[in-house]
């Protein structure tokens, strides 16, 4: 029913998903009003319930008159959907399904205690996130417990996905929140044994094995599954809903022997699937700070693993040319807007073609990328500038020489990288080893070292070394006095810097 696309907030600089209803699904006026209805649902449920795991909704536009303009603006999630994890061949391990499975329960109950049941949990409607958070995607479709509530469908056929849907469900009758235990416990079954809990030619089929046939015990498909996992599936997909586990507390409850103690180390055989996300993580390092980033080591340029280009035709050449002239004028307008992330984002998109046409450490690629750095930097995203810009300078030093202007550049500014993010010393090391560099090739007084001479001297006041600042500053601004006059903008900074280290040294009385 909907096309979801990742957008811009042009406000608050960030990406966002935006969710809209696909005009070419709205077949009739019946289906335009349940789809609208939908929409409103979801943006009004999704809203109220209160937990990481669910999307937060930052906006919605509901024109009743017009589906043109029928959309939701949405958290963006960086994941992949279970859907992705799911392959006879590869089974998950028991700690990482078990953890996915106790992450939903604990978003299922903030909804049932809304209350609200969300009737269409399947793999695809669950994702998760790069640090382990597992999110429960889609509450268009939930219904609110009410005596009043009325089926939200203009055929009156049930609503659900079939695999996953609850025998209930399928015979239309009233709908609870044990519902959703059944279709976790579809999820969980599915994550274990990495097939289908039922499999069929038709809806129909699948509908009579949800209310008839009895599930594959567990440890048939797979021997290491604990008996205690395997029997809370069965409870969960008992065909009575008053079988069921009493709520998703009990869940939980029953989970917990199967996930990592905090503290507690993987075992080998609990190792996530290779890429993936690790959503035991969340148990292990409860409250956890982020982990540290690396010190360096960006993507490598022109590593051995880029693969040569085919030479390229000359019209598919000038496209790739227009295509990078388009991305400098559109980021340069977007700066002008202080939409720093999504200039970023605009640069890094003709990065990938310019390679593949030029090669990864051709001038026009280099420069996307130092220009990409530079905005990231602007915007304060200092630990994605850092690596890109150390990777800068590595590949410039190789190409044109470790004393050229690109490599000098790319370093001082990836040390005006770390000196923002705390990393002062390493910060002031690599200032003043650019800064002799420069004494080395050109004038003590040119832009760049007094640029660099500034930097050092003002990082050096900021750490209340006062004494090796006032060496620094006071020669600078001689220096700035003589060739561009005190009334020179950094000049007044430097004056204005030594007022403050002469309080701090000789007291008031030798101002």
């Amino acid at each position: 029913m909907g096309d979801v696309w990742r957008a811009y907030d042009t406000v608050l600089d960030r990406p966002v998903a935006v969710k809209r209803i696909r005009p070419q699904a709205i077949t009739s006026p019946a289906l335009a009003e349940e789809f609208a209805k939908r929409f409103q649902r979801e943006a009004r449920i999704t809203a109220r319930i209160q937990h990481p795991g669910v999307p937060q909704v930052y906006d919605a536009v509901l024109d009743e008159d017009s589906h043109e303009r029928l959309f939701l603006v949405m958290e963006l999630v960086d994941g992949v959907t279970l859907t992705s994890y799911i392959a006879p061949q590869r089974p998950l391990p028991v700690s990482w399904a078990a953890a996915v499975a106790a992450q939903v329960a604990t978003v299922l109950s903030y909804a049932h205690d809304v209350p609200v049941i969300h009737r269409d949990l399947k793999p695809s409607n669950i994702l998760v996130a790069r640090d382990g958070t597992v999110k429960v995607l889609d509450f268009g479709i939930a219904a609110i417990l009410r005596t009043d509530v009325t089926k939200l469908t203009a055929t009156g056929s049930p609503i659900g996905t079939y695999q996953y849907m609850s025998p209930e469900q399928v015979r239309g009758g009233r709908i609870t929140p044990q519902a959703d235990l059944y279709a976790l416990g579809c999820v969980l079954h599915e994550l274990l044994g990495g097939q289908l809990l039922f499999e069929a030619e038709s809806e129909y089929l699948l509908m009579f094995q949800h209310v008839n046939a009895a599930p594959t015990p567990l440890r048939q498909l797979r021997a290491d599954v604990p008996a205690a996992l395997e029997e809370l599936v069965l409870d969960l997909l008992r065909k009575a809903p008053e079988s069921r586990p009493a709520d998703t507390q009990e869940v939980y409850a029953r989970l917990l022997p199967f996930l990592p103690p905090p503290g507690h180390a993987p075992e080998p055989g609990e190792a996530v699937p290779a890429g993936a996300p690790d959503p035991t993580a969340l148990f292990r390092r409860p409250y956890a700070p982020r982990a540290r980033t690396a010190q360096s080591g960006g993507p490598a340029i022109g590593s051995g693993a880029d693969a040569p280009a085919p030479p390229l035709v000359p019209p598919v050449l000038a496209e790739v040319n227009a295509g990078i002239e388009e991305a400098y004028e559109h980021s340069e307008a977007l700066l002008e807007e202080e939409r720093f992330a999504q200039a970023a984002e605009v640069l890094a998109e003709a990065i990938e073609p310019a390679a593949r046409a030029f090669g990864s450490e051709s001038r026009k690629v280099l420069g996307l990328r130092r220009n990409r750095a530079a905005v990231q930097l602007l915007g304060g995203d200092y630990r994605a500038a850092l690596p890109e810009f150390e990777t800068l300078a590595d590949a410039y030093a190789r190409i044109s020489g470790p004393t050229s202007e690109p490599a000098r550049a790319c370093r001082a500014q990836a040390a005006r990288c770390r000196a923002e993010l705390g990393q002062v010393t390493d910060a002031l090391a690599e200032l003043q080893g650019v800064l002799n560099v420069v004494r080395n090739v050109d004038s003590d007084v040119s832009e760049e070292a007094v640029e660099l001479r500034h930097n050092i001297g003002m990082l050096l006041l900021a750490q209340a070394r006062t004494v090796e600042a006032r060496e620094v500053l006071e020669p600078l601004y001689q220096d700035l006095c003589m060739v561009f006059g005190p009334e020179d903008e950094t000049a007044v900074e430097t004056a204005e810097a030594l007022a403050l280290i002469r309080l701090d040294l000789d007291g008031p009385a030798s101002t």
